[in-house]
Parts: structure tokens; sequence; C-alpha cells
């Protein structure tokens, strides 16, 4: 098994899950997996893409002189989480003190950009 994460999931933020997974579940021809006021889930040729609510939010200004965007990755291993934050860390990124539970991690890259590692097995159901 493999320590080496794989990209499963890019996570947007938002002010309203539903409508944003909609939108896209549609745009994309895409099945709607999941939707409510919190958060959104939509799949397409074995790709995902997420939603979150985050309160107060506001989105990106295009052209963004600050070059400001707002999104996350969302990784799996299929050997040892642990052995991949390590690995992670390692390379670079850190691991700040809050975490959202115990099968998922939340890392940050060099730049500081949060992304999500967790077994392979819990993207089984999604």
């Amino acid at each position: 098994m493999s320590s080496t994460p794989v990209l499963e999931m890019t996570t947007l933020d938002c002010d309203d899950p539903q409508a944003e997974a909609r939108f896209w579940s549609e745009l994309l021809d895409a099945e709607l997996v999941h939707a409510d006021e919190s958060y959104g889930l939509v799949k397409a040729d074995g790709r995902r893409l997420g939603f979150g609510r985050v309160d107060g939010y506001a989105p990106p200004a295009w052209p963004d002189p600050d070059g400001s965007k707002q999104f996350h990755l969302d990784l799996s291993v299929d050997g040892d989480l642990d052995e991949a934050a390590e690995r992670a860390v390692g390379l670079g990124a850190t691991r700040p003190d809050h975490q959202p539970g115990d099968t998922w991690l939340v890392l940050l890259s060099p730049a500081g950009h949060p992304f999500c590692l967790t077994t392979r097995a819990n993207w089984a159901q999604m």
C-alpha cells in the first residue's frame, strides 16, 4: 500500500452549496450526489466537486489584484494516513492543531493553502 496521495476532490467555498451543486451538476451533466444547506457534492466521470458553505462568504473578484482564490484539495491514500501526513510534513507541509476529527487530517501547503488527507476507504461511500 502506498502513502502517496491521490487527488479525490476539489472543494469550493460558497454561500449556497445547494445552488452551486445544482448548477455544476447541470452544467457538467454530472450526478448530484448530495446538496443541503452546508455542503454539496457532484460526481462526473469519477471526479468530485465539493461545495462548502462559509459564513460571511465573499466571492473572489475577477480580475483580483491580490490573486485570491477560494478552494481546497481533498487527497486520499491507500496506505497509512499518519505516514502520508508525515511525508507531506517532510516535504514542507504543516499540520495545524485544529483538526476536524480522527479520519480526516487538514494540512497546510508550504504557501499556507489548506488541504485534506484521508484514507481511500473513506471515499468508497461517496
